[in-house]
C-alpha cells in the first residue's frame, strides 16, 4: 500500500513540469516622506523598526499576455519581490532628492511580458514613487519602464490595490485582455468607488468627484460673510470645482463648512498637490502677503501708524526703500499686532523699513511713461488683460441689456466727441477702413454698479474708444463713464464722455478717466480673463480625465502635462483668495459680488470660442484671408499678443494633429473609443453641466472635432494662462498703473474735490485709487502669482522622457519643441524691431509673456516675465 502511494506521488512530482524561475533585475526610484517631510520622524523611525522584522515595501509583476482563468481572466501574478536596502539606503533632507533602489523579481518566462505591478507600503509613511525600470527582461528588447509619479500610502489605507502600469499607450479596446479588469479597476478607484474613508476625504484618498462653488463663504459669520453657492443653479451657473467631502454648514445646508483661515491642508487628490519644492516657494513668497490672515491685525496698525499716499514718491518708495515706520512706532509696538514670523519677513535688514518690493518694469526704465495715452492704448494690446479689445462695428456702441429692465443703456458717445482727434478721419471712414476699436467694460459691470457703489467702492462701468494710427499705436479718443440711473434701473444709464487733453485740470480729468478704465479692467481681469477663463474652465476636464481615461489612454497623455498643480492652487484660491473676505474681495473693486458677477459671466462662456482664432474672428481683430498662411489676416498688424499667440496656437495645433491622428487614424475610431465617449460626456454633463444645452460643444464624433478640442485645453492651460497671468507684477506690480479700486467719483466743478485737483492733481489721483493698505496687500498678491517655480515645466517640455513607447508621437514632440525655440527667435527679433511700437512701448517692457522658455537653463523661477507654463500652475 505504501509503496504504490510513494508511486503515485512520485509519478505526479515526474509528470508535471517543473518551473524554471527567471530572475530580472529592476531599479525603484522613490522619495522617502521623511525627506519631503523632516516633522515625520516618528514613521521612520518605525519604517526602520518594521524592515528589521519584515518586508516593507512589496512589488508584484503583472503579465500582460496570460490571464489567470481561475481569477477573472486577470493578469498572472509573479512572486512577490521586496525593495533591498531600505535602511542602509541614506537620503538626504533636500526635498528634490530621489533614492534608488534593486528589487530582484523571480518570473515565470511563460506569463510572458509584464504590463503593470502591484505595490504594497507596508511601512508606516507614505513615499513618492516616481519609477521601477526593468533591466533585460527575457524576450524583451530594451528595458521595461513604468512612469508612476504617485503618492503610495501604507496598505491599510486602501481597499485595493495600487496598480501602475507600463509607458505603453493603449486604446480601451487595444488593451490586452489580462489588462482590462486592472484598467477598469483604477478609474473605479479614481471615481471613489472604493475609497477607504466616508464623508470628508482624507489625503489619501484618490478620489476625482465633482461640487459646487459652495465653499466660498462663513455664513456662520453673518449676512456679510454668506455667499451664494454657484452652480448647479440657473442664477448661478458655474464650473465644478473638486470635491472635499466636507460636511454641510450648519448655518446654511446648501454651504459646505470652511478650513480654519490659516489651514492650507485642504483636501484635493494626493497626486495634485504642489510638490515640496514648489510648496516651499510658494509659502515662502507667500509670507509677505500673508497679510489677509491678519487684516483686523495689520489693519489697525497701518491705519494707526501709516496715512494714504500723499506724493508717487510715496508709492515709488515701496520698491525704493521700503515704508519707513512713523514717528514714534517700534518694531516691538507692531510686534504686538502681527506675529514675528510674519514680521521677521517683511522688515529690512535695518529695521528702519518694511514691505519693500522688487521694481515692477512698467516703471524701471521711466517712472512716468505709464500715464502716456500710448502706453495706456498699447497695454490693451500687449499688457496683463490683452483680451477684451475689439473692433468697433457699430456706432453708437450698444448695449445687449435688456431694455425693459435697464432702460436705455446705449452709447452716449458722439461722432464730435471722435473726430477732433482723428486726424482728419470720420467715424465712418475710419470704420470701413477697421480702426476703430473698444475697451467695452459697460454691459458686465452695469447690473452690479449699484450694490458695488453702497460699499467704500465708487466706480464706473466704462466704455474706451481708440483710434489705429498709421504708425500702428491706438490713440483713445473717448471714455465715457456710465451709473445707474438715481430712480431706479429701469431709467437707464446717466453718463459723461471725456476726451483727451494735454493741459490744466483737463488734463487731470483725462488721467482720472483712465484709471477709472483702469480699474474695471483690472477688476474684470482678474474675475473673469484670469480666473474664470483659465483656472475654473479647467479644472473641470481634469477632474473628468482622471476619472474616464486610463492613465494608459493616448488623450491622457496628451492632457496630463497641462493639468499639473491646478486643482491645488485653485484650493488654495477658494481658502484664502476668493472666499468672502478673502484678499480679492479685499483689493478688487467688486468686493463681495465679485464671484458672483464671474458667475453672471460664465453664462455666456462658449468652450469653441476660446480657440484663439475664433476668439480674434469674434472681436474682429482678425478676418479669415485665404492668402494668408493659416487663411487669418490681423487687422492690427502689432498686436503682440495676437502675433505670438497664433504662432503658438497653431504650433499646438500641428503637434495636437500629428499626437492624435497616429492613435485616431479615422473618424471611426473616434467614435468607437468608450473611454473618450464617457470622458467627454462628462466634462458636458458633470463639469460644465449648467452649460449642457449649449449647441456649441462638439460632439466628439470626428478627428478634427477631437484635435480642435485638445489644442483648446492645451491652449487655456497654457498660452493663455501665461498671456494673463506674469504680466501681473511686470504692469500691476505698479498701483497706479492698475489700480483695483477707485473710491470717488469724478469730481465735479465746484466741489471741494476739484478744487483739490486743480491745486494738487496728483494727491487727488492718489486719493481716489486703491489705498495704501488696499495696495500693500494686492502687490504682494500679484507678485506670488506672477512668480515661476524653479522646479517649473515649460511648454515643449516634459518631466519624463520615456511617457510612452510609441516612435512617432516621441518624434512629433520634438518637432513641437523645435518649433518652439523657433518662436522664441521671432519673438525676439519682433521685440527688436523698433517699426513695431507696440513690442516695447514707450515704458520699454518688451513682450514676452508668450515667449516660451523651451531651455532648461531659463528654469531659474522668479518674476522673469517671460515663459509659458503647461499648466494653470499657480
Amino acid at each position: 500500500m505504501m509503496e504504490k502511494l510513494l508511486g503515485s506521488v512520485c509519478g505526479k512530482i515526474k509528470d508535471e513540469p517543473i518551473v524554471e524561475l527567471k530572475k530580472v533585475k529592476g531599479t525603484v526610484v522613490l522619495m522617502k516622506k521623511n525627506v519631503m517631510d523632516v516633522t515625520d520622524f516618528g514613521s521612520s523611525i518605525l519604517d526602520r523598526f518594521h524592515e528589521l522584522f519584515g518586508k516593507g515595501v512589496s512589488l508584484q509583476l503583472v503579465s500582460s499576455v496570460n490571464g489567470d482563468s481561475a481569477n477573472e481572466n486577470k493578469g498572472k501574478l509573479g512572486k512577490e519581490a521586496f525593495l533591498e536596502n531600505w535602511i542602509s539606503k541614506i537620503t538626504s533632507l533636500n526635498a528634490k532628492d530621489e533614492a534608488s533602489f534593486d528589487v530582484v523579481f523571480n518570473w515565470d518566462e511563460s506569463h510572458g511580458i509584464p504590463g503593470a505591478f502591484i505595490i504594497k507600503n507596508h511601512h508606516h509613511s507614505q513615499f513618492y514613487l516616481k519609477s521601477l525600470t526593468l533591466e533585460d527582461f527575457p524576450s524583451h528588447e530594451g528595458p521595461i519602464h513604468f512612469d508612476c509619479n504617485s503618492w503610495v500610502y501604507p496598505t491599510h489605507r486602501y481597499k485595493y490595490d495600487r496598480v501602475f502600469f507600463t509607458n505603453k499607450t493603449y486604446l480601451f479596446d487595444d488593451t490586452p485582455q489580462p489588462l482590462r479588469f486592472y484598467r477598469n479597476q483604477e478609474l473605479k478607484n479614481l471615481r471613489g468607488e472604493e475609497i477607504s474613508s466616508g464623508g470628508m476625504l482624507k489625503e489619501w484618498d484618490r478620489v476625482y468627484d465633482y461640487a459646487y462653488y459652495n465653499d466660498l463663504g462663513s455664513p456662520e459669520k453673518g449676512k456679510d460673510y454668506a455667499r451664494p453657492s454657484l452652480g448647479g443653479n440657473s442664477d448661478y451657473p458655474y464650473p465644478r470645482r473638486a470635491k472635499t467631502g466636507r460636511k454641510p454648514n450648519k448655518k446654511d445646508p446648501n454651504s459646505e463648512t470652511r478650513l480654519f483661515l490659516l489651514s492650507l491642508s485642504i483636501y484635493v487628490p494626493r497626486d495634485e498637490k504642489f510638490n515640496q519644492v514648489k510648496f516651499s516657494d510658494f509659502i515662502g513668497y507667500a509670507i509677505k502677503s500673508i497679510g489677509q490672515v491678519f487684516v483686523p491685525e495689520i489693519k489697525a496698525v497701518f491705519d494707526k501708524t501709516i496715512n494714504e499716499f500723499d506724493t508717487f514718491q510715496d508709492v515709488l518708495n515701496l520698491y525704493e526703500g521700503g515704508v519707513r515706520l512713523p514717528e514714534g512706532q517700534t518694531l516691538d509696538k507692531i510686534r504686538a499686532h502681527v506675529p514675528w514670523e510674519l514680521l521677521k519677513e517683511l522688515i529690512r535688514s535695518d529695521g528702519e523699513r518694511f514691505l519693500k518690493f522688487p521694481t515692477p518694469d512698467v516703471i524701471k526704465e521711466d517712472k512716468t511713461a505709464w500715464r502716456t495715452d500710448e502706453e495706456f492704448g498699447r497695454e490693451m494690446l500687449a499688457g496683463v488683460n490683452p483680451v477684451i479689445i475689439r473692433r468697433l462695428q457699430e456706432f453708437p456702441p450698444i448695449s445687449k441689456l435688456d431694455p425693459q429692465q435697464y432702460g436705455d443703456q446705449d452709447s452716449t458717445i458722439r461722432r464730435e466727441h471722435l473726430e477732433k482727434n482723428m486726424n482728419g478721419l470720420s467715424v465712418d471712414e475710419a470704420m470701413e477702413k477697421n480702426k476703430l476699436f473698444i475697451l467695452d467694460h459697460h454691459d458686465a459691470l452695469m447690473t452690479y454698479l449699484r450694490r458695488i457703489n453702497t460699499t467704500t467702492t465708487k466706480t464706473y462701468a466704462s466704455r474706451t474708444i481708440l483710434l489705429l494710427q498709421e504708425n500702428g499705436t491706438l490713440k483713445p479718443l473717448a471714455i465715457e463713464l456710465s451709473l445707474p440711473h438715481e430712480e431706479g434701473d429701469e431709467r437707464g444709464a446717466v453718463s459723461k464722455v471725456f476726451t483727451p487733453c494735454d493741459d490744466g485740470v483737463e488734463n487731470s480729468i483725462w488721467q482720472l478717466a483712465k484709471a477709472y478704465v483702469a480699474v474695471n479692467d483690472s477688476g474684470y481681469h482678474q474675475l473673469i480673463s484670469h480666473w474664470l477663463n483659465t483656472h475654473a474652465v479647467i479644472e473641470p476636464f481634469i477632474i473628468a480625465t482622471n476619472r474616464q481615461l486610463s492613465i494608459v489612454h493616448p488623450i491622457h497623455k496628451l492632457l496630463k502635462p497641462h493639468f499639473r498643480d491646478t486643482i491645488h492652487i485653485n484650493a488654495l484660491a477658494r481658502q484664502i483668495l476668493i472666499n468672502a473676505g478673502g484678499v480679492l474681495e479685499r483689493t478688487v473693486f467688486p468686493g463681495k459680488y465679485a464671484m458672483e458677477m464671474s458667475s453672471a459671466v460664465y453664462k455666456n462662456w462658449n468652450f469653441t470660442e476660446q480657440a484663439l482664432p475664433e476668439d480674434l474672428i469674434k472681436r474682429g481683430i482678425a478676418i479669415p484671408d485665404s492668402s494668408e498662411p493659416h487663411g487669418l489676416k490681423l487687422v492690427i498688424e502689432d498686436y503682440p499678443f495676437a502675433v505670438d499667440g497664433l504662432e503658438i496656437w497653431y504650433a499646438i495645433e500641428s503637434w495636437v494633429k500629428e499626437y492624435c491622428c497616429f492613435y485616431y487614424p479615422t473618424d471611426d475610431v473616434v467614435k468607437g473609443d468608450t473611454e473618450l465617449k464617457e470622458w467627454w460626456k462628462e466634462v458636458r454633463e458633470e463639469g460644465h453641466g449648467d452649460l449642457k444645452e449649449k449647441p456649441w460643444w462638439p460632439k466628439m464624433e470626428t478627428q478634427s472635432e477631437l484635435i480642435q478640442t485638445c489644442t483648446i485645453i492645451i491652449w487655456v492651460a497654457s498660452a493663455l494662462h501665461a498671456a494673463v497671468n506674469f504680466g501681473q507684477y511686470p504692469y500691476a506690480g505698479y498701483l497706479p498703473n492698475r489700480p483695483t479700486v477707485s473710491r470717488r467719483y469724478m469730481p465735479e466743478v465746484g466741489s471741494a474735490e476739484y478744487a483739490e485737483l486743480e491745486k494738487d492733481p496728483d494727491l487727488a489721483f492718489l486719493k481716489t485709487i486703491t489705498a495704501q493698505f488696499q495696495t500693500l496687500l494686492g502687490v504682494s498678491l500679484i507678485e506670488i502669482l506672477s512668480r515661476h517655480s524653479t522646479d517649473e515645466v515649460y511648454l515643449g517640455q516634459r518631466d519624463t522622457v520615456g511617457w510612452t513607447t510609441d516612435d512617432r508621437p516621441l518624434a512629433a514632440f520634438e518637432r513641437f519643441s523645435a518649433a518652439l525655440v523657433e518662436i522664441e527667435t521671432r519673438i525676439t527679433e519682433r521685440n527688436d524691431d523698433v517699426a513695431l511700437r507696440n513690442r516695447v512701448g514707450p515704458v520699454k517692457v518688451p513682450y514676452t509673456l508668450l515667449y516660451p522658455s523651451t531651455s532648461d537653463t531659463s528654469r531659474v523661477g522668479g518674476l522673469t516675465g517671460k515663459g509659458i507654463p503647461n499648466s494653470v500652475s499657480i
